[in-house]
């Protein structure tokens, strides 16, 4: 009885832990993306559109970023699967091309 339980291992506590700040990251990057892909401006002189659409990009960008962010922490990614920050990783992607194709 040398070996430890599975009742004593904490990697699933720590996981759901964990999971917490990634998911409201990945959740905010999903609101300000999903905004930033529905702002239609009304025409070249719409200044306000856009400029909605870049802070949304910003917003979404940096929400994945801060995801990323957490995950490289060693502690972090020993628990956490690099195929949780993959969502936010899309969101920021596809916040980067909105704001380059409204740009």
């Amino acid at each position: 009885m040398t070996s430890p339980s599975h009742v004593d291992d904490d990697r699933g506590c720590l996981r759901v832990v964990l999971a917490v700040p990634l998911t409201l990251l990945t959740l905010i990057a999903a609101c300000f993306c999903w905004t930033a892909l529905t702002i239609t401006p009304s025409g070249t002189w719409d200044d306000g559109a856009y400029a909605g659409i870049v802070l949304s990009c910003v917003v979404t960008i940096a929400a994945a970023g801060a995801a990323a962010a957490l995950w490289l922490v060693p502690s972090v990614r020993r628990v956490v699967p690099w195929w949780w920050i993959l969502p936010a990783l899309l969101l920021g992607m596809g916040a980067g091309a909105r704001w380059v194709v409204a740009g």
